[in-house]
């Protein structure tokens, strides 16, 4: 065979190689699509998931908080809390929707509130001089008024229960002797804490209200913090 015949073969050649080459740098780059995989979500601590249990209190049953919900900061905790208030004085910071429990060595407990329009009307100093478990409600006069279908039927109060407004526990707060009409109180709305909420004052979830409740005593000072001082005291 002379030159002139072998010339179009090894063209010919060369290109199914070229080809071949192309093919395979294609599939190779094709392997590197697909869905891609979704992070495992972090697992809950055992010891938040014990705080927020389910709850048997006085013949009812406090659901369980699903605690990978909660956004961490309304979470119940121990924190820096520097203050002239002395230790097992209770600090509403209604603003900054927290509630504190100073104690000693410049530490308080965190609780994360809900906190309603009445919750933003009085401030200043008073006393704890009731506590209740499974507190009855009545609503007001005005609540009446301005929702006759909803709260007229009511009229004559709600018993204590799961389905009670004031939830698991309820501390009431007087000054100079007289009470404020300021409550602190349970909710079963994990979604409302941290939140501007329609009703109540200051709401808890049933399980910190619960702890709260059991720390303090009656006669213990509550503190209402202004605007101008939200934020305060916390390092």
């Amino acid at each position: 065979m002379s030159f002139f015949d072998v010339t179009p073969a090894v063209r010919i050649l060369k290109s199914l190689c070229a080809a071949a080459g192309l093919a395979l740098l294609l599939t190779a780059c094709s392997q590197t699509t697909g869905v891609p995989r979704q992070p495992a979500a972090p697992p809950v601590d055992p010891a938040l998931q014990a705080m927020y249990a389910e709850v048997q209190d006085g013949g009812q049953i406090i659901p369980a908080v699903d605690v990978s919900k909660m956004d961490p900061r309304n979470i119940r905790q121990v924190v820096n809390y520097r203050t002239s208030y002395l230790p097992g004085t209770i600090v509403v910071d209604p603003h900054a929707r927290f509630l504190y429990l100073v104690m000693e060595g410049d530490k308080a407990m965190r609780y994360g509130i809900g906190v309603a329009k009445a919750g933003l009307e009085f401030q200043g100093v008073g006393d704890i001089k009731r506590k209740a478990r499974w507190p009855g409600w009545v609503p007001t006069q005005n609540m009446i008024a301005r929702e006759p279908d909803r709260y007229g039927p009511l009229a004559q109060g709600l018993p204590g229960g799961i389905d009670n407004p004031l939830g698991a526990r309820a501390l009431y707060l007087y000054q100079n002797g007289r009470d404020t009409l300021y409550r602190i109180h349970g909710t079963n709305e994990a979604w409302s804490i941290g939140q501007s909420v329609s009703s109540g004052c200051i709401r808890l979830l049933n399980q910190d209200i619960i702890d709260l409740h059991a720390r303090v005593p009656v006669g213990s000072q509550m503190v209402v913090l202004p605007l101008e001082e939200s934020g305060r005291g916390e390092f």
